[in-house]
């Protein structure tokens, strides 16, 4: 896709002023953005693409807003949310029967947190998806256990978190030191008057190869083409119980999507299961059939 037919606005010239500019831009209704995609898909009409893509400028600051706290600019985490909605709209599959935001959520996180983990590379935070998982969610399980003071946490703090993000108490220990600590303000400016960071200045002795690095992303288009064809397969509600539950930073509780199909707590909750489940098989069943698993 060239970048010129996806050419967005930047957060460069002001936050407040962006937020305020990309409300103008009207959401899309379903039929409306489904011509829209299918216009790009088959077309590459630059001007369906840039539609699709400003109508979804919101949900990219919204999901960016989520990753405040990491010592980097918000607007940088913005614009690199941009790159990853470009790259939902450039493999968009507008007739396998989902919304252009439910395909794009994957898309806009996974660049935000790459940012993130290269901008974080010289804390040597470690690369395996549990130490990943505990970098990105270490201060919402800080606050869900009202932890807020400053310095080492409790010990019964630690294994707390350490139980319910399954890593070891002296991973959540060492994390919970770096994100404390200055190496929080890497991207802090050398001097007042200057644009360089202390970053700039510093060499990333664990620096992963290029190879590693194309290896991870295909990896991740893989398990991404996986999982788009797998939820598919599950009928609307199942679909829509399934992200509320499992694929949003908040999930949506029992109680409120119990009420919204007017059914019981157990019986949304059975749902959620049954789904997942047909979900794992089938993402399974499609990496078997493409030889990327042992059968």
């Amino acid at each position: 896709m060239a970048t010129t037919a996806l050419s967005v606005m930047s957060p460069d010239g002001g936050l407040s002023r962006y937020l305020t500019e990309i409300r103008k831009f009207p959401m899309l209704a379903k039929d409306e953005e489904f011509m829209l995609a299918k216009a790009w898909k088959e077309h590459e009409d630059p001007e369906a693409a840039h539609r699709l893509v400003t109508s979804h400028l919101r949900l990219v600051a919204k999901i960016a807003m989520g990753y405040r706290g990491y010592g980097l600019p918000i607007g940088e985490v913005i614009s690199e949310g941009n790159v990853g909605l470009m790259q939902a709209v450039k493999k968009f599959e507008p007739d396998k029967g989902f919304r252009l935001a439910t395909y794009a959520m994957w898309w806009i996180r996974a660049s935000i947190q790459e940012y993130i983990l290269r901008s974080w590379s010289l804390v040597k935070m470690g690369t395996t998806a549990a130490q990943k998982k505990l970098f990105f969610n270490l201060r919402k399980a800080k606050s869900a256990i009202s932890a807020f003071q400053e310095g080492d946490l409790r010990a019964d703090q630690v294994s707390e978190i350490a139980t319910k993000l399954g890593v070891l108490d002296e991973e959540v220990i060492s994390m919970n030191r770096r994100l404390s600590g200055p190496d929080a303000s890497l991207n802090a400016p050398l001097r007042a008057d200057g644009e360089s960071e202390w970053q700039d200045w510093l060499e990333d002795t664990d620096a992963v190869s290029q190879e590693t690095q194309v290896a991870e992303t295909q990896e991740r288009t893989i398990r991404m083409s996986l999982l788009e064809t797998a939820m598919t397969e599950l009928s609307d509600r199942e679909r829509h119980i399934l992200t509320e539950r499992r694929l949003k930073d908040e999930p949506t509780t029992l109680e409120e999507l119990a009420a919204q199909y007017g059914v019981s707590r157990e019986r949304v909750r059975q749902i959620e299961v049954r789904a997942f489940e047909k979900l794992q098989k089938s993402m399974k069943a499609a990496a078997e059939a493409k030889h990327l698993v042992d059968a």
